[in-house]
């Protein structure tokens, strides 16, 4: 018997993703002046991503993914994954918070792919003769 879901309607989803959202663009951090020798607190947003997404909503990151499968539920992560992967690639474009992490999470969570192409005939030089094989016979 499947268990109940956590969140009855897409609205009361996208509401508790709002909320992850604002938590993340709003943190507030305590910092502490030596100088003055006073405590403060400063916004420092938070990175989105998928397991702080499923945390804070109270799901797994695979409970979050099977909410996706939900009628009427499926634009409401479709949505929310994709900015996530937003944020992502934005971080991966500042070379203030670009990490190889980064990349690991866009490959592993996202789909994204590493290309890269090698020349491994002609180290870059201009070939003298093309070999051509054609059903087994060879054309030089």
């Amino acid at each position: 018997m499947a268990r109940p879901l956590k969140f009855k309607t897409p609205k009361e989803l996208k509401d508790a993703i709002e909320e992850y959202f604002d938590y993340c663009d709003n943190r507030l951090v305590q910092g502490y002046d030596n100088k003055t020798n006073e405590q403060f607190a400063y916004i420092s947003p938070e990175p989105y991503t998928m397991s702080g997404l499923a945390y804070s909503i109270g799901l797994s990151r695979q409970g979050v993914l099977e909410y996706k499968r939900k009628d009427g539920f499926s634009d409401t992560i479709k949505r929310a994954r994709e900015r996530v992967e937003a944020d992502v690639e934005r971080r991966m474009n500042d070379k203030r918070t670009f990490t190889a992490g980064l990349i690991f999470n866009a490959i592993n969570n996202f789909g994204w792919k590493q290309k890269s192409e090698t020349d491994i005939t002609s180290g870059g030089e201009k070939l003298d003769s093309l070999v051509v094989i054609k059903d087994g016979s060879k054309t030089i």
